[in-house]
């Protein structure tokens, strides 16, 4: 008995010894299964701003670029709008911002959020599945700032954000839409009239005085900065090495305090958004000029994130994923062609706002090693609404009919198992007016007159790029992207069987609120 006893004490104090090391060993091997995610969203990035989308560029991406060659690089990748706002809300809920009827770029104190409470997000599902959310950067899909009076201020005007009490929250803040921690902006952060940080749902320091803008450099990249209201912590020339400080403090903090739960950290850029206000370490970088030392500083953000994740051990576990909200900006291309032969747009007609390929068609850059394979690339027409399914597949997540309506699962494309068939039957595409415009194969539909966003009036700096009306008077566009790839001929006249069909496929689309199927 007492032989008994002995052996039942010995099991007992091995159990005790054993047993946490075998939970934290199938924690881990759980936590292996689901990767982490890193998403880089940088701000007007055109697709001819890289040097792996264009041997043409005359700025250096070597961080970029190695990316590329270590993952999956899509040639027919498109942002939902091509403006921030719409974009990032689309992002967030897979589901394309036209649907909500806004069509606000928010400013300042504007909002309120578009993501209304109880609709499904992205870091919320990803948080559903057991991760840890961050978002480090640009919101800008509004937010709900207060008065002295606790109302809503709601207002886009620069005086609005003298109105806001910081003392009160932020009702509407990422944090109350799925996100477990975020540092950044209300908006774009060196151009709208609320210049200060947001921490959680508060901002710890707020503005105190207007900005004194003839103390920042003066050249064609920085007109984009309205006068506003600046914080004394608020540094306009380093807000990405600022930013960039943050995301590696969140990840060095995770791996050390959850290493058994995976991350989904969004990594949201004020670059390359004018004006462009390099950091110290990056004026003159480049030989072309101030935006072109921006599109460096950019660069080094993902190759100091990336280096990170190989410090920590977690590279072969984190899927990295960068892309662009929309084109690159009409002052940035324009400037850029005429002083530095840099096009930002190349090889496509257009640039923000344009429904042309040039404001929507972006960089779409996936690696995750061991999975997809290195230095491939595919021509899958994809948006970026599709994140949200394609991470709900990977997780294991499901996804319901009343939440991502257009968002596809791209994970098949991603691992090499989509037999090269197309994944999508259709996008659909939208400008900050609301304008419409639906593609399918090589067959492009725009539903309106002219560029859907941006004025080319000939006395314009857009009057260059006026390309002759192949149908003037005609409702409506039509191309051919195969036979056609700057849209220089619209084909509205001689095909109205095709524009018929995508015009109608459109309107089904806008009235059964989704274009993913049912699931």
């Amino acid at each position: 008995m007492a032989q008994s006893d002995s052996f039942r004490s010995c099991f007992s104090r091995w159990l005790w010894v054993i047993l946490p090391l075998a939970v934290a060993l199938v924690s881990q091997l759980h936590a292996e299964e689901k990767p982490n995610i890193l998403f880089i969203l940088a701000d007007d990035l055109g697709y001819g701003d890289l040097g792996c989308y264009n041997p043409q560029s005359k700025v250096a991406t070597p961080a970029i670029d190695r990316l590329a060659g270590q993952g999956m690089r899509f040639t027919d990748a498109h942002s939902p709008s091509t403006v921030c706002t719409p974009t990032r809300y689309s992002i967030q809920t897979g589901r394309m911002a036209f649907r909500t009827g806004n069509r606000s770029i928010f400013c300042g104190a504007g909002g309120p959020g578009m993501i209304e409470e109880g609709r499904l997000t992205l870091p919320q599902m990803l948080r559903g599945q057991g991760y840890s959310t961050a978002l480090i950067g640009k919101w800008h899909i509004g937010l709900t700032f207060q008065d002295s009076n606790g109302r809503p201020i709601n207002d886009i005007s620069p005086e609005a954000a003298r109105r806001i009490d910081f003392s009160r929250p932020i009702v509407d803040s990422p944090i109350h839409r799925g996100f477990d921690q975020f540092f950044g902006t209300a908006c774009c952060p060196t151009t709208d009239w609320l210049y200060a940080f947001i921490d959680g749902d508060r901002i710890p320091v707020p503005p105190t005085r207007l900005i004194d803008k003839s103390k920042l450099p003066k050249n064609p990249y920085t007109d984009d900065c309205r006068p506003g209201m600046i914080a004394p912590d608020f540094d306009m020339e380093e807000m990405d090495m600022i930013f960039l400080k943050k995301s590696l403090q969140f990840l060095d903090e995770h791996r050390a305090k959850s290493p058994d739960k995976p991350f989904f950290l969004f990594h949201s850029t004020q670059t390359v958004h004018l004006p462009s206000l390099p950091g110290k370490d990056f004026q003159g970088k480049t030989k072309a000029g101030p935006h072109g030392d921006f599109i460096a500083e950019f660069d080094h953000v993902v190759g100091a994130l990336l280096k990170k994740l190989d410090e920590l051990g977690i590279a072969d576990n984190t899927m990295v994923i960068l892309t662009s909200d929309n084109g690159p900006e009409v002052p940035t291309v324009v400037n850029m062609r005429k002083d530095y032969q840099h096009d930002g747009a190349r090889p496509w007609r257009g640039m923000k706002r344009d429904q042309w390929e040039g404001g929507h068609r972006v960089p779409f850059i996936v690696r995750w090693p061991g999975k997809i394979a290195s230095a491939s690339t595919t021509a899958q027409t994809t948006s970026l609404t599709d994140i949200m399914a394609t991470c709900a597949s990977i997780v294991g997540a499901k996804l319901s009919n009343n939440c991502a309506e257009d968002s596809i699962d791209l994970s098949s494309v991603l691992l090499g198992k989509d037999g090269g068939k197309p994944v999508r039957d259709y996008t659909l595409h939208q400008t900050w007016t609301l304008q419409l415009a639906i593609r399918q194969g090589d067959w492009k539909y725009l539903d309106h007159q002219g560029s859907g966003g941006n004025k080319y009036a000939p006395a314009s700096e857009l009057g260059p790029y006026i390309l002759p009306e192949a149908a003037p008077g005609a409702p409506a566009q039509l191309y051919n992207l195969a036979e056609d790839p700057g849209e220089t001929k619209n084909l509205i006249l001689e095909r109205p069987e095709v524009a018929a069909k995508l015009k109608a496929l459109l309107d089904q689309s806008k009235a059964s609120g989704r274009s993913a199927p049912l699931r």
